[in-house]
């Protein structure tokens, strides 16, 4: 080690965050090293008591045209460039002593646009970085030579060696800081381009963010993405994906907090989580979040297959399991409230069930669960309502991008049918439609008393999707459930009036559908016929 090793004397320091830069220099200056900074850092070293030489003084230039010339000069980037044993010649001969290191990190364009404002062009290029790029770029060029640093979470690792090696930092080392320098650089750039790119089609400012840079520990999946103005950071490394034989891991979208979400979820018990145990919780905790009463939602191969919302999410979870017992076996289970003793104890003693999320866990529950140690236990805490958010989707050779769908309001609700619901069809009206959007299309969902009794999903056609949640009746004859006066929900139009006709059949009194059939009045006159309520949402949900 010590044969690669470059002994450090000289560092330059010229950073936009600041985070542990005071404590970092202070190591340094310890150490006996000679510091070079630019203005604001110049000053915060100064102020602390550290002998520093501005950049102004080394260059023997002054900082102009508001800062954007500090350190694009010669003698800055032959320090930077110089081959120790090459070039020793030409700079002694223009009195050119060598930089040992360099530390520098650039102004975020996230951080702009975070704070929603619009932005003139003019400001955005006046936050463009010309001379830490490039300090950047020569720096990593000739990492045989130099040091360089972009990231305050690698201060402690280097302080840490050359503390240990007398000054010396390993050939290793400076190779893998030049490895994130060329990364954090090309995400710098590649943010820029983004932005103005989107700027050019839609004049609307979006960009990437790069505000976190990868480390060095080798996976298949690089730590982190960057997509338009989203960034996302390797959680974790999934077993595997949807099946054995293909690679996964889990990303979180850290451009914003995303607190009540399974990303940011814990877990507290049980095995690690799958590709599929993560898809299906999204979709359960999702549809949970919809509904303002105690609410549980089991999710079976990404479909709801019961949901319930009761006075107490125990009775919650007991009629939502009542609701299609045969698909709940190895289902996932959310609430949108704290998972209870009883509660849990009713999940362990009735099914066997993947896994569990709720905002909150009470303490009591672990142990319950604990018996079932496979059973995975998530806390995802509490969360606000979602406003506007991307969704994309990969295809082969493409990818396509669209906003989230947003459950709109719903006062520009229709009712078209000469009969009226009821006020408690119109309850259960509203719960179907907020449980409809998270079923895979072609998608009817049927229901009575916050209780769904019936879901078709995924259906080529919306006839079989009527005729599998409507397929109750054993279950009714039985006793289980108590159908009569259910209500039905449809994510499209009807195209023709057949539905209707199955839903009288059943004893259906109210459907809730978006309407805009070029046979809407045909089927309207159905609906009248048969004494059913039909309130058009004017809005579709689509899951594909």
């Amino acid at each position: 080690m010590i044969q690669s090793s470059l002994l450090i004397r000289r560092v330059l320091i010229s950073v936009f965050d600041k985070s542990n830069i005071l404590e970092f220099a202070q190591s340094l200056i310890q150490r006996g090293i000679q510091l070079l900074s630019t203005g604001g850092t110049a000053r915060i070293l100064s102020d602390a008591g550290l002998p520093v030489i501005k950049i102004s003084e080394y260059t023997k230039l002054p900082e102009i045209m508001d800062g954007r010339v500090k350190t694009l000069h010669y003698k800055v980037y032959a320090g930077i460039l110089g081959r120790r044993g090459l070039d020793d010649a030409i700079m002694r001969q223009y009195n050119i002593p060598p930089i040992d290191m360099v530390v520098v990190n650039f102004y975020s364009f996230n951080s702009l646009l975070a704070k929603n404002k619009k932005y003139s062009q003019e400001e955005m290029l006046d936050r463009i970085d010309i001379s830490g790029p490039s300090m950047v770029r020569a720096a990593a060029k000739n990492y045989k030579n130099v040091a360089i640093v972009v990231n305050n979470d690698s201060y402690k690792k280097i302080l840490d060696e050359i503390n240990l090696y007398d000054g010396l930092l390993s050939l290793d080392t400076r190779f893998h800081l030049a490895v994130k320098a060329f990364k954090y650089v090309t995400e710098y750039d590649n943010t820029i381009s983004d932005y103005f790119n989107h700027q050019v089609q839609s004049n609307y400012h979006t960009s990437m963010t790069n505000d976190h840079h990868c480390d060095q520990s080798f996976s298949y999946f690089p730590k982190n993405l960057t997509f338009m103005n989203l960034k996302f950071i390797k959680k974790q490394d999934i077993r595997y994906g949807e099946n054995p034989h293909q690679r996964a891991a889990f990303y979180m979208d850290i451009s914003k907090k995303h607190t009540g979400s399974i990303s940011d979820a814990q877990q507290l018990q049980g095995k690690p989580l799958s590709y599929n145990n993560i898809v299906d919780m999204d979709t359960a905790l999702e549809c949970a979040k919809m509904f303002d009463e105690p609410t549980c939602v089991i999710v079976k191969h990404t479909n709801p297959c019961g949901v319930a919302t009761s006075d107490t999410i125990c009775t919650a979870y007991a009629k939502a399991y009542q609701a299609d017992p045969i698909s709940a076996f190895g289902g996932i289970i959310a609430f949108n409230r704290s998972l209870d003793k009883k509660t849990a104890q009713a999940i362990i003693s009735q099914q066997f069930v993947e896994a569990i999320v709720a905002p909150n866990i009470n303490r009591d529950c672990i142990s319950i669960v604990s018996n079932k140690k496979h059973v995975r236990i998530l806390r995802c805490g509490m969360w606000t309502p979602r406003t506007s958010d991307i969704d994309f989707k990969r295809i082969n050779g493409g990818l396509l991008i669209q906003d989230y769908d947003v459950m709109t309001n719903l006062e520009d609700l229709e009712i078209v049918t000469i009969r009226k619901p009821t006020k408690e069809e119109m309850k259960d009206a509203l719960f179907c439609w907020k449980v409809v959007k998270f079923v895979k299309s072609n998608a009817i969902v049927c229901g009575k008393n916050c209780q769904t009794i019936g879901i078709g999903t995924g259906q080529m056609n919306r006839v079989y999707a009527a005729k599998i949640a409507t397929s109750f009746q054993e279950r009714e004859r039985q006793g289980t459930l108590n159908t009569k006066g259910s209500v039905m929900a449809s994510d499209a139009f009807f195209p023709f009036s057949d539905i209707v006709h199955i839903a009288s059949e059943i004893g259906i009194k109210c459907i809730i559908q978006p309407g805009g059939s070029i046979r809407d009045q045909e089927i309207i006159k159905t609906a009248d016929r048969h004494g059913i309520a039909m309130i058009f949402t004017h809005i579709r949900h689509f899951r594909h």
